[in-house]
This record gives structure tokens, C-alpha cells and sequence, in this order.
């Protein structure tokens, strides 16, 4: 599977602005979670383009992540931008 407890706790760990590296839980980490997660269903769709599943999927993981994002911008405005800068993100 791509997605190893391995990979998940080098994105926790390197992503996560709180105190602990296994702190999963912050918004952080959750969209950077979920940036990965996109990227990789995006990979997907471009080679099946029928599948309709994991489209729907997709839709629902940029909803999750961009909500994420307009909590993150409502609380706390610099860890929202420097969040977008390492993680390459437009908004």
C-alpha cells in the first residue's frame, strides 16, 4: 500500500508545528495527510479515467482539506501561509 505507517509518521513529524512528533491530530497534519493522500488520487485518475469512485473520493478529500484550511486561516493566519508554502498549495 502507499500509504505505510512509515509514510505517515515522516508527514506527521514534518508537517506538525505542535511539541510531539506523533501529534496527528493538528490541522497541520491532517492537510498534509490529506495533501498526499490527493496527489496520489490524482495519479490514479489520470491513468483510469473511469474510474468514478475514486473521483467521488477525491471531491471529498479537497472538500475535507479545504476546510481544514478555512479553520486553520480563520484561528491562526501564519501557521495557515506557512503551511501553504511548505506544502505548495494555491488558494
Amino acid at each position: 500500500m502507499y500509504l505505510t505507517t512509515a509514510v505517515k509518521q515522516e508527514l506527521f513529524s514534518k508537517h506538525s508545528f505542535a511539541k510531539k512528533k506523533t501529534d496527528t491530530g493538528s490541522p497541520e497534519s491532517q492537510v498534509a495527510l490529506f495533501t498526499h493522500r490527493i496527489n496520489h488520487l490524482t495519479k490514479h485518475l489520470q491513468q483510469n479515467k473511469k474510474d468514478f469512485a475514486t473521483q467521488q473520493g477525491l471531491l471529498r478529500l479537497v472538500g475535507k482539506r479545504k476546510r481544514l484550511l478555512n479553520y486553520l486561516q480563520r484561528n491562526d493566519i501564519n501557521r495557515y501561509r506557512s503551511l501553504l508554502t511548505e506544502l505548495d498549495l494555491r488558494k
